[in-house]
C-alpha cells in the first residue's frame, strides 16, 4: 500500500514523492534511467503529434530556422572568457627614500646568517642531496658539520695525523 501523495514510478515501479511544482504530471521518479525513459516517451508523444512530425523537415523548417537566428545574432557562439579578477589591488608608486649605507658586515656575517635562517639551510642541503626526506637532510647536515669544524679547527680530524717526511 502507498503512503500518503506518493506515485508509482511508470518505469521502475517504485514509490516516489513527486516534485509539488509538478503534481499534475509527473509520472517518472528522479532516477537517471527514469528521467531518460521520461524524456524518451516525452519525445515520442510530441512526434506523434500531426502538426510536429513535419517539424524538422522540409523548406519551411529552413525559414523558421533563418529568422529566428536573424533574431538571435551570435546565440551559438562560444562567449569570450572575462579576464581573471586581480589577486591584488594597484598599489601608487612612492619615491625612495634616501638612507645612510651601513658600515660592510663583519667576518662573522656569513655564520650570523645561517644562524638566523635555518630554513635556508635545510632548503639548500634539499637541493644538493635532491631529497626532501628529514633523514637524509639530518644525515647530510652531520656530515657538513664535522666538515666545517674540521675546516674551521673546531675539531680534530677524526683520521690519524701523517708523520713528517725525513
Amino acid at each position: 500500500m502507498k503512503a500518503s501523495g506518493q506515485r508509482k514510478c511508470l518505469h521502475c515501479g517504485e514509490f516516489y514523492q513527486p516534485d509539488r511544482r509538478n503534481l499534475r504530471h509527473q509520472r517518472y521518479c528522479a532516477k537517471p534511467e527514469c528521467r531518460k525513459r521520461s524524456k524518451a516517451e516525452s519525445q515520442r508523444h510530441w512526434l506523434q503529434r500531426p502538426e510536429n512530425q513535419t517539424y524538422f523537415r522540409g523548406p519551411e523548417n529552413c525559414q523558421r530556422v533563418k529568422a529566428w537566428r536573424q533574431r538571435h545574432p551570435g546565440y551559438g557562439r562560444k562567449k569570450k572568457a572575462r579576464p581573471p579578477a586581480a589577486l591584488q589591488e594597484v598599489c601608487k608608486a612612492q619615491a625612495p627614500q634616501p638612507q645612510e649605507l651601513s658600515a660592510p658586515p663583519g667576518p662573522d656575517a656569513l655564520q650570523d646568517l645561517f644562524a638566523m635562517q635555518p630554513a635556508m639551510v635545510v632548503g639548500l642541503i634539499s637541493m644538493m642531496t635532491g631529497s626532501t626526506l628529514q633523514e637524509d637532510i639530518a644525515l647530510t647536515t652531520r656530515l657538513l658539520l664535522r666538515k666545517g669544524q674540521d675546516i674551521l679547527a673546531m675539531r680534530r680530524a677524526s683520521s690519524p695525523q701523517p708523520s713528517p717526511a725525513r
